[in-house]
C-alpha cells in the first residue's frame, strides 16, 4: 500500500535541489505525483505531492526532514485517506486589474463566506503598458459547494470589481 506524502519544500535557489529531492523519494520506492515549484527573489519554494510505499514512509520522511542540513527545508506531510467531500462544482476565476494592497483579502472574504475552496491559486504583477503603475494578474480554480448560491457569489465579486476597477471573470 502506498502512503501520499505532501511536501513542502524551500532553499536558497541553486543548481540540484529537485535532484536531491527526488532522490530520496527513489531510495524509498516512492512516486512524484503532482508539484509547483518557482524561484521567487532568490529562493526556492516548491510544494510537491508524491507516495511512498507504507513501511518506507516514516524513514523517507525523516530523511527528507535531514536535509536541511544541507539547506534545503522540507516540511513532510503524510496523509491518510482524503476526507469525504461535499457535492460541488468547479469554478476558474480570472482576475486583472490595478495592482494594490489587500486585493487577495478582498477577493477570499467573499469566497470564504460562500464556503469556496480555493483549489489552485497563480498570481503575478506586471507593469501595465499605457496607464503606468503595475497590474495584477491572478487565476484560481475554485471548489463551489452545490448549496451556494451562484447568483449571489457572481453579484459580490462583481461588486468587488467595480469598487477596485479589475475585470472579473467566473467560468465552469
Amino acid at each position: 500500500m502506498k502512503t501520499p506524502i505532501v511536501l513542502t519544500i524551500i532553499a536558497d535557489d541553486q543548481p540540484g535541489i529537485i535532484k536531491t529531492v527526488s532522490e530520496v523519494l527513489y531510495q524509498h520506492d516512492g512516486s512524484w505525483s503532482e508539484s509547483s515549484m518557482s524561484s521567487l527573489v532568490g529562493k526556492f519554494a516548491g510544494i510537491l505531492l508524491a507516495s511512498v510505499p507504507s513501511e518506507k514512509a516514516i524513514a523517507c520522511v525523516q530523511q527528507l526532514e535531514a536535509l536541511e542540513a544541507s539547506g534545503i527545508r522540507v516540511i513532510a506531510h503524510v496523509s491518510e485517506e482524503p476526507p469525504a467531500t461535499k457535492e460541488t462544482r468547479e469554478y476558474l476565476l480570472n482576475l486583472v486589474g490595478n495592482n494594490r494592497r489587500g486585493i487577495v483579502h478582498d477577493i477570499t472574504s467573499i469566497l470564504t463566506n460562500h464556503d469556496v475552496n480555493v483549489k489552485k491559486l497563480e498570481t503575478f504583477v506586471e507593469s501595465a503598458s499605457m496607464g503606468g503603475g503595475n497590474l495584477f494578474k491572478a487565476s484560481a480554480q475554485l471548489v463551489v459547494p452545490l448549496s451556494a448560491d451562484i447568483d449571489v457569489l457572481v453579484h459580490e465579486l462583481e461588486e468587488m470589481a467595480n469598487e477596485l476597477m479589475v475585470d472579473i471573470r467566473l467560468e465552469i
